[in-house]
């Protein structure tokens, strides 16, 4: 099943993506007699009832026994989750972790293979397909992080690896927009990233079930895993590529991390973190290391006004994204108080 939502008459909307069509769900379980709310918050609220009333219309749409869909060009897609209850995003890749510290010329953090770490971003700052507006000081050298992530389906506290894939509604494909040179000033504080994050971050298009996914289901000691690929396109040139399997900490992992000692709730967001190769501050630290080895020169490469950027999973569909410059864009950059 792929959940989706989607704006219809200036009101959002929850639905079902099948056969490249939009269903209304509410609307489409009308015909079975059975009563579903509206809005993805709402249907996420329900818990497992709702998302089993949600199957049960899917199902029937698979039948054939629901036609009704809404007609395209009337509609336009959103964030899956468009308001999520929170936004983690953790740091499970340990390619991507060693490669970005090596790049620097830093060890690999031991505490990385101790336990998952993650970060809360701006959960009000959530996109779907289409353009980003951003800030003067974001396009400073402005970055894409090639990303799954999970919805939680019901409410839980201090919840066990071993229980923790059943917590999880679906998956989708994030992109955790990154403005470097606002993340790593701030950083130096050893507090955030705050500014550098917090302006946008891209999920969808679908919320897919984990049924959707059982063929490339890998079980392992500490949770599920998905072998799944995954790539980044950058105005059509293809950047970067990687596997959702190379994962170093499981989802449940994360849950039961994230879950400790607070409870999660339906609706909220966790991000695996950047796969290996799916960032332009892991790629530029390595392309500059090999014309360095060769004695060339090399100007690194980031996302500007007006380019695309693409990623995709494989059952995940794929993210498009476009950056576009606000108007009246203003910096905070070259606003510095003198010490006291």
């Amino acid at each position: 099943m792929k959940l989706i939502s989607f704006l219809f008459r200036n009101e959002e909307r929850a639905g079902l993506w099948y056969e490249n069509k939009v269903y209304d769900l509410c609307e489409s379980g009308k015909i079975l007699n059975i009563k579903l709310p509206s809005k993805m918050s709402d249907l996420l609220n329900a818990e497992e009832e709702g998302l089993y009333l949600a199957r049960k219309v899917n199902n029937a749409l698979i039948q054939g026994k629901i036609t009704s869909q809404v007609t395209e060009g009337t509609y336009k897609m959103l964030a899956p989750v468009p308001h999520p209850a929170s936004c983690r995003d953790a740091y499970a890749f340990r390619q991507h972790v060693a490669t970005a510290r090596r790049n620097r010329g830093l060890d690999m953090i031991p505490e990385f293979d101790e336990f998952p770490v993650f970060y809360f971003t701006n959960h009000n700052a959530i996109y779907g397909e289409g353009s980003i507006s951003v800030e003067e000081d974001h396009l400073r050298h402005l970055d894409f992080e090639l990303e799954s992530a999970i919805v939680i389906s019901k409410r839980g506290k201090n919840i066990s690896y071993k229980e923790a894939d059943n917590y999880i509604a679906g998956f989708m494909i994030m992109n955790d927009l990154s403005a470097r040179v606002l993340q790593m000033d701030e950083m130096k504080l050893n507090l955030g990233p705050a500014k550098g994050k917090d302006f946008a971050t891209s999920i969808g298009p679908w919320l897919v079930t984990p049924d959707e996914l059982d063929e490339k289901l890998i079980k392992t000691d500490f949770g599920n895993t998905y072998s799944l690929r995954m790539t980044a396109k950058h105005n059509g040139k293809l950047i970067s590529h990687g596997n959702m399997k190379d994962m170093n900490w499981t989802f449940a992992e994360i849950i039961e991390r994230a879950s400790y000692g607070v409870e999660l709730f339906p609706g909220d967001v966790i991000g695996s973190g950047t796969v290996g190769t799916g960032c332009y501050l892991e790629l530029n630290g390595t392309w500059d290391l090999e014309a360095k080895a060769k004695g060339e020169s090399f100007t690194p490469v980031w996302l500007k006004n007006g380019d695309d950027i693409e990623l995709e999973i494989t059952g995940l569909g794929i993210l498009k994204n476009k950056i576009v410059k606000s108007d009246n864009s203003t910096s905070i950059l070259a606003k510095k108080k003198s010490p006291k």
